[in-house]
C-alpha cells in the first residue's frame, strides 16, 4: 500500500515548493493522537486523488525549520501548496470528507 511522502527539512523545498502539481501536506508529531488518525485518513486520500494532488507528511519535531517557516503551532495542521504558495490551512483532525470538499473547493479557484 502506497503511503504519503515523507518530507524533511531537506526536501521540502524541491518536493512541495517546486513541485508541478498542487501538495496537501500534513505537519504533525509522533506524540500527537489526532496526527495518527490524519494518517490513515491521508493514505486513503492518497488513493482517492489518484495523483491529481501529492500527499504527503512531514515531522514538525524532527523538522523545526520547516515547521517555523510555515508557523506551525498546533498539530495536526494540513496546508494545501499550489506553486509553492500556501493555498488553505487546515488546523486539527478532520474527516476524509471535510479534506475532499476542501481540495475540490480549492482546485476549482486554482483553475478558475
Amino acid at each position: 500500500m502506497e503511503k504519503p511522502l515523507t518530507l524533511t527539512d531537506k526536501n521540502f523545498e524541491e518536493e512541495v515548493l517546486k513541485s508541478s502539481i498542487p501538495v496537501l501536506v500534513d505537519f504533525w508529531a509522533s506524540w500527537c493522537p489526532p496526527c495518527k488518525m490524519m494518517e490513515v485518513i491521508l493514505t486513503e486520500l492518497l488513493f482517492q486523488l489518484n495523483g491529481s494532488i501529492r500527499v504527503a507528511k512531514i515531522n514538525v519535531d524532527q523538522n523545526q525549520t520547516s515547521a517555523a517557516c510555515f508557523n506551525i503551532s498546533g498539530v495536526p495542521t494540513i496546508i494545501l501548496f499550489d506553486e509553492g504558495r500556501e493555498i488553505k490551512r487546515l488546523i486539527g483532525a478532520h474527516s476524509k470528507l471535510q479534506l475532499v470538499d476542501m481540495i475540490n473547493e480549492e482546485m476549482i479557484k486554482i483553475k478558475a
